[in-house]
Order: structure tokens, then sequence, then C-alpha cells
């Protein structure tokens, strides 16, 4: 079997990303989202870059390390999220922001990963977001033409994968990471292991036509945006 695994992040991103270039990124918060790619990204010092990605991550943390490196230009995004200087980029006029709705923002990646230029939703009309696009009505809904999503590179994060690039993911850390994988015409995964023969097929969430490069990652630490836990509760608060 050919290997599409590489020695590092940084060794293949400093091979392909340049200023300018559209990269989408897995994850939804801090869950699944490649870490070390993005470090790798915000040491590549590329700039002018256009960020896909459901949110910015948060101070510190994900790709809020390329925000304080100001090597973002442009996002499209779905909220901002717990990232204080994302808002203030947004709010100052540095950072061009695109707001997506998020299922809308999920249906964009998957057409541009399948090839479909546009398609029509009625999500979205009657508010900005419809501004300066196309209106239709089909059976009496008003819908609004939305573009399919491409990146340059795509940056995702796997639970497990093979040496042909075939992967899997691990519960909800799976959200927006095969659609991402798919709408990259370079696609980079990060996985905590590889195994030494191909994935069970039935296994397999993101077919490896769609991955160029594997780095294997050993994270010991997942970060979250927030932790929140159940105090313990007496006999008497229980029914």
């Amino acid at each position: 079997m050919k290997t599409k695994v590489v020695a590092s992040a940084a060794e293949a991103l400093a091979e392909r990303v340049k200023d300018g270039m559209t990269i989408a990124v897995g994850g939804f918060g801090l869950s699944g989202i490649p870490t070390n790619l993005i470090q790798a990204l915000r040491d590549s010092g590329a700039s002018d870059l256009t960020i896909v990605s459901n949110n910015m991550g948060v101070d510190g943390k994900g790709l809020g390390l390329v925000l304080e490196n100001k090597q973002v230009s442009r996002v499209l995004a779905s909220y901002v999220g717990e990232n204080k200087l994302f808002a203030e980029q947004f709010l100052d006029g540095s950072l061009e922001v695109e707001f997506v709705p998020q299922g809308t923002l999920a249906e964009r990646l998957r057409a541009g990963g399948a090839g479909i230029p546009a398609f029509y939703t009625p999500t979205g009309v009657g508010t900005p977001v419809a501004e300066g696009k196309e209106v239709q009505v089909f059976d009496g809904v008003t819908a609004i033409l939305e573009r399919g999503i491409t990146a340059d590179i795509s940056l995702v994060r796997a639970y497990q994968a093979d040496r042909a690039g075939n992967l899997t993911y691990r519960l909800t850390a799976r959200n927006f990471n095969p659609l991402v994988a798919a709408a990259g015409r370079f696609t980079l995964a990060e996985a905590e292991s590889v195994v030494d023969d191909y994935l069970a097929p039935d296994s397999v969430m993101t077919p490896g036509i769609y991955v160029q490069a594997v780095v294997v990652v050993d994270d010991s630490v997942k970060h979250i945006e927030q932790r929140t836990t159940r105090g313990e509760r007496n006999a008497a608060d229980v029914d």
C-alpha cells in the first residue's frame, strides 16, 4: 500500500500553503479541531488567508492562534463563539466576516465537495443573509442561491486513519470534519493513530480519495471551551 502518512504537519503544510489561500478547518468550538495542523499553519507565517470554519476557536487556542498572528483577512463562519479577539477584529473592520447559517455552511461545504456549484435554500430569506443573492420561488416557497465552497487546503482531525488516507472520527468530534475533508483541493488530516492495514470498510467515514496526506499526532490533552460539571445532589433533592 502506498502510504499517505507524512513525517510532520509543518513539513506537509510548508510545501503547500501560500499567502491569499482559502483554508477550510474542521471542528466545532474546540471539539474535533486539528490542533497540530492549526499550529503548523500559524508557524507557516502565511498571510491574507480566508478561513472557512464553524467558528474561530477561543483566545489563544484553535484558530484563535492565527487571528492573534494577524494571518487572516476574511472569515466564513456561523458564530463568533468564545473568541474575544475575533469579535474585536470584526468590529474594528480589520477582519471581513461573512456569517453563514450553520446548516447552510454545512451544505455549502457538502456541495463544494460534491462538485455542485450552487443550490437554493429558504434559510436566510428576508434577512441580511439574502442581500445580493439570486432569489427564486419553488412551489410557493422563496429561496436564495448559495454557492458551494471549495478550499485550497482543508485541515481536519480524525480519530483513526490508515495509510491510504481513509478516516474515521470519534463521536461528536466528527462534526464538520467529513464535510471539510471533501471540500478541499488538498486535504491534510491529523489522526490519533494509523493502523497498519486498511480500516474496516464499514467504519470509514471519509474515503481516502478525499485525503492527500495524514500526520500522526499524540494529544494527551483535549481542550474544551467551558468546563461544566454536575454538582452532587442530596437525597432530598431526588424525587
